[in-house]
């Protein structure tokens, strides 16, 4: 809901603003992994605002998930407006992650050149990596260190602490955890993290969560459903509610209960997992357009 307080998290995400402020000093740039899938609602703006000023490098990841187009047009919207283009990675295989040592060591080209006056040569670049809950920056620290150094799993909450990371590379990276905001102003951006898995879906109503998903998706990607659950056509919402969308697709995969009754929970269970892992389809939830507030990249 817009303005709904969100409160399992205020004092961690205060101990990691914290942190993360009084680390920017030891840093020459910073990294922030987005979620190609939902690149407005994966930036956290409380921690954009204390990066202000900082050498920024804004990555795209799970593009491999991602609808190709769009994450085309989020590019795009991110150079029109005068930042530094994001790179489109896949942390998971390996799509892109060659150019981010470079593309980091171009950013902070004078600054190598002043140490380099001084004498300096042979220093470590010292790159600070931030993101929301399961955005992927463990992955994206063990991809760059080229063994497996930083604990990564598919959930989130899994970094609880800050730790330096060197790799053969030249980058000296300083991951930090995943945390999310206090509020959310808007209700899709809180729909978008549960979809992609950001919050915890312990904590939430699978069912009505996927009931949403399938909303959404029937409005923007209706033939990757269609073909993903082998149905006729997708109804109209006058012909059936998102949730009745449900139970017909629960209904065809067999996941029945006695009476011939739905399994809604192992119904919306497997939607959440298959979108998760794009066996509905490469889908992007958002576009430059479509985002209301109107200044990610501010």
């Amino acid at each position: 809901m817009p303005g709904t307080e969100i409160q399992w998290f205020p004092g961690h995400m205060a101990r990691t603003r914290r942190q993360i402020k009084e680390s920017l000093a030891l840093v020459d740039a910073v990294i922030e992994i987005l979620d190609a899938r939902i690149p407005y609602s994966s930036r956290n703006p409380e921690i954009t605002k204390l990066l202000s000023g900082k050498p920024t490098l804004t990555v795209l990841n799970k593009s491999g998930l991602a609808d190709t187009s769009k994450t085309d047009a989020w590019v795009s919207y991110f150079k029109n407006r005068g930042q530094t283009v994001p790179l489109p990675i896949d942390c998971v295989t390996g799509a892109g992650i060659s150019k981010i040592t470079p593309t980091i060591t171009e950013m902070l080209s004078e600054k190598i050149k002043r140490r380099e006056a001084k004498g300096m040569t042979g220093r470590h670049i010292r790159v600070m990596i931030v993101g929301i809950p399961n955005v992927g920056k463990s992955t994206l620290i063990n991809r760059l260190a080229g063994e497996r150094r930083a604990k990564a799993e598919n959930r989130p909450g899994v970094t609880q602490r800050q730790q330096w990371i060197a790799t053969k590379t030249g980058l000296d990276l300083l991951d930090t955890p995943g945390v999310l905001w206090h509020k959310f102003d808007e209700r899709r951006v809180g729909e978008n993290l549960a979809f992609t898995g950001a919050i915890k879906d312990a904590i939430l109503d699978t069912e009505t969560l996927a009931a949403a998903l399938l909303g959404r998706l029937r409005e923007t990607y209706p033939e990757l459903l269609r073909e993903r659950y082998k149905l006729e056509q997708i109804p109209s919402r006058d012909e059936l509610s998102d949730f009745e969308l449900m139970n017909l697709i629960g209904k065809k995969r067999g996941f029945l209960v006695s009476g011939g009754e739905v399994s809604t929970e192992r119904t919306a269970n497997m939607l959440l997992d298959e979108f998760r892992a794009a066996k509905i389809g490469r889908i992007t939830l958002e576009t430059p357009v479509s985002t209301a507030r109107g200044t990610l990249c501010d």
